[in-house]
């Protein structure tokens, strides 16, 4: 059509694949802090800038100016803010890029199948655990860190450094045990250390009946890719909190999936 700019359509193949990386950093960063409070900072920064260029159009001097100086030093304020999450984001490229060149050559050395029962060794003992502990209607709270950050958890915690063992996650949270207040913390195919003190979400939507434990369990969900598994001390039902939302009654079949696929 005459008078129509079709300049937008000279794309060259490097401006797709441009594109595409874009796509896929802002997909890996949401993936990061969906769910945490990194995501509440982050759409309240977006929305201050709208809003400056809002009243920048509106010539509403005094506005611009104010918001003009936020403005100016977002990308530092960016930094500061979100240390811990481009920390985290930069560890998620590196074990990412690891792990797909460890689960290729394992699978090409021993088969998928394999991979699949190498999982369920790891998994068992925790899924036995959780069997003896919903019977005996033993509170456990179980964290599934997929980085380790040692001034995190240690800070707040015992270290213990130990193979996953069902009677040793049974020993740690019957109710005599001086350990037993707190989280375990699994990580890197290890218990790494119990009795942690963990963040509490200030989700005022949980039903009435969720206890510290829960509160915990989601709170550092929300604030971390970490998962948990809790173990209430009254039913003795199973929940699995993950980004800040929880799944309750879970049965042990599904919390072998859910295992399976987080761990």
């Amino acid at each position: 059509m005459e008078g129509f700019d079709f300049s937008f359509l000279n794309l060259r193949f490097l401006d797709v694949i441009d594109i595409l990386l874009v796509a896929m950093i802002i997909y890996y960063i949401y993936s990061l802090i969906r769910g945490t409070i990194a995501f509440n900072i982050l759409l309240g920064l977006v929305i201050i800038y709208v809003v400056y260029l809002i009243v920048k159009q509106a010539h509403m001097r005094l506005l611009t100016e104010i918001l003009g100086d936020f403005v100016s030093v977002g990308f530092i304020a960016l930094i500061i803010v979100f240390q811990q999450e481009i920390r985290r984001f930069l560890l998620l490229i590196g074990r990412n890029a690891s792990l797909q060149k460890n689960k290729a050559w394992w699978s090409f050395v021993f088969g998928s199948k394999d991979i699949e029962k190498n999982n369920l060794t790891r998994i068992k003992p925790i899924i036995d655990a959780c069997k003896s502990m919903q019977k005996s209607k033993t509170g456990a709270l179980i964290v599934f860190a997929k980085y380790y950050e040692e001034q995190f958890y240690q800070n707040s915690g015992e270290i213990i450094e130990s193979k996953i063992s069902k009677r040793l996650l049974e020993s740690i949270f019957q109710k005599h045990s001086p350990l037993h207040d707190g989280a375990v913390i699994i990580a890197e195919n290890r218990i790494k250390c119990a009795s942690s003190i963990l963040p509490l979400t200030e989700n005022d939507k949980l039903p009435p009946q969720f206890g510290l434990r829960h509160r915990a369990g989601i709170g550092i969900s929300e604030m971390s890719d970490a998962v948990a598994v809790i173990v209430s001390e009254e039913t003795g039902e199973i929940s699995y909190a993950k980004q800040g939302r929880v799944k309750m009654n879970v049965s042990f079949a599904e919390l072998e999936k859910l295992l399976n696929k987080d761990f």
